[in-house]
């Protein structure tokens, strides 16, 4: 007998993990991404990064992977600042992801758009200075991590 493969949806038709990633170079820039027509949700907003998590991986294995395959950045340090559900309406959907969010140190030599289609473009900005406009969950989701990226700031 065969098993007939289901069409279902992460954050639609099941609860969906992801990996929330501020990345920032410790001198008070974040890296940003605007996310292109051809993603799920948030076309054409600024976005700090993120990715599901993959079938056996913990926490650090996605955020180092999605990290590399978004940015081409490496990965200095990381903190977990923080998990929270996101429970939103999509085009009249309803949507559930359990995400955990980071505060992320990257070197930023070698930077480059690694899904350019998926994000339009990418760019460093000061975190006084942010382009709009910006995901939705954003000023929720930088509120958690401010603190773990304004204190490399001297």
């Amino acid at each position: 007998m065969q098993a007939e493969k289901l069409d279902l949806k992460k954050g639609v038709d099941f609860i969906g993990n992801t990996c929330v990633f501020f990345c920032h170079d410790g001198a008070g820039n974040i890296l940003l991404g605007k996310r292109s027509a051809n993603c799920r949700d948030e076309h054409g907003r600024w976005d700090c990064g993120g990715g599901s998590m993959e079938f056996g991986e913990d926490f650090e294995t996605t955020l180092r992977r999605e990290i590399k395959e978004e940015y081409n950045v490496d990965v200095i340090e990381t903190k977990h600042v923080a998990t929270t559900n996101v429970i939103r309406d999509h085009d009249g959907k309803m949507t559930h992801w359990i995400a955990t969010i980071h505060a992320v140190l990257v070197n930023p030599t070698g930077m480059k758009n690694g899904e350019p289609h998926k994000i339009d473009e990418i760019g460093w900005f000061p975190v006084d200075q942010l382009p709009e406009p910006l995901h939705s969950q954003w000023d929720r989701h930088y509120a958690l991590v401010e603190g773990e990226i304004t204190s490399y700031i001297k």
